[in-house]
């Protein structure tokens, strides 16, 4: 594909910051496209937590992550964006116009300026690495949750001790018929007060454990056998392994752009601004003093980084545009 049409912004990254951001966009009178490696929309939250919680977004208790994204795909909507999925772009040039041509797996793009919000950019679960796993992998061994159901009145083993595990053990507690969390420490990285909701639930807690061995018959898990570092060891009976133990991710090509980064993060300024002029980032790809890695700061980044690419385009511009409620009426 040679797409000859510039656009004003371009945005690598189709998840809650770039959704937002494209929402913004349009707000911003912006003409813009959306590009993403993945097959849909919504980023990491639509790959492996569509039937996850969310609890830290202004304006909602609580919000499954598929109810979350389709919020934000009708938001985005607004903005009448191109979407390009299941293509990465694979290199960024600067033509002595100040525009950028963006080179990918499927062909060019033509964009005034770029928003990076690749979230922790490529990723792959880690893997539990314990002999035999591959017999049981996306049977009765799982990495993503995409319907809650099939765990209905099962036993059911969840591995981690980061707010995902912590999650998905309170939410199965009145699915399954048994919950059990395990994790090779004593202490847990989520939130506080899930900890606590967690420690009060009947959730059973294994720590500090890690997974030994599996035992099942043919691809159906039947036991398995849990181990502390003193070698005392304990065989829990369980239909099905749920494994958090966080993502591998790359930045890939991105590392290769010229920005100036640190280590996995994109550096940029209080305007989202990167080194190169007219390339911004915002969400989980970026670092600055006092960043903190949570949905509702990318949210928040998003509008500031849309609105100096504004200005970026047109100086005569405002950078601090006349509030939505002046916009809708």
């Amino acid at each position: 594909m040679n797409n000859e049409e510039l656009f004003d912004v371009t945005i690598i990254g189709g998840g809650p910051t770039g959704l937002f951001a494209t929402f913004y966009a349009g707000m911003r009178g912006l003409k813009v496209k959306i590009i993403d490696s993945l097959g849909q929309l919504g980023g990491q939250i639509a790959e492996l937590y569509p039937d996850k919680y969310i609890y830290d977004i202004g304006g909602f208790p609580k919000v499954l992550g598929k109810d979350f994204v389709k919020n934000l795909e009708e938001q985005a909507a607004f903005a009448n964006p191109t979407i390009c999925l299941n293509e990465t772009v694979l290199d960024v040039k600067k033509s002595d116009d100040e525009t950028f041509t963006l080179i990918s797996n499927l062909g060019q793009h033509y964009s005034k300026t770029i928003l990076i919000t690749g979230g922790i950019g490529a990723f792959e679960p880690r893997k539990l690495k314990v002999d035999g796993e591959q017999l049981f992998e996306g049977k009765s061994l799982h990495y993503s949750v995409k319907d809650l159901e099939m765990f209905k009145n099962q036993r059911v083993l969840v591995c981690g001790g980061g707010d995902s595990a912590v999650d998905w053990s309170l939410m199965l507690k009145d699915v399954a018929s048994q919950v059990t969390l395990s994790h090779r420490r004593n202490e847990f990285k989520a939130h506080e007060s899930s900890v606590n909701e967690l420690k009060a639930s009947t959730v059973e807690i294994k720590t500090p454990y890690s997974i030994k061995q599996l035992i099942g018959n043919g691809n159906k898990l039947k036991q398995v056998v849990i181990v502390q570092k003193n070698g005392e060891e304990e065989i829990i009976d369980v239909d099905h392994i749920i494994v958090n133990y966080g993502n591998i991710s790359s930045l890939g090509p991105i590392k290769s752009w010229g920005l100036e980064m640190d280590r996995q993060s994109i550096l940029v300024n209080t305007k989202m601004e990167t080194n190169i002029k007219g390339i911004f980032a915002a969400g989980d790809i970026v670092n600055y003093d006092g960043k903190v890695k949570l949905i509702a700061v990318g949210l928040g980044e998003a509008p500031i980084a849309i609105n100096h690419a504004k200005s970026y385009i047109d100086p005569a511009s405002r950078v601090q545009p006349l509030h939505s409620t002046s916009v809708f009426k």
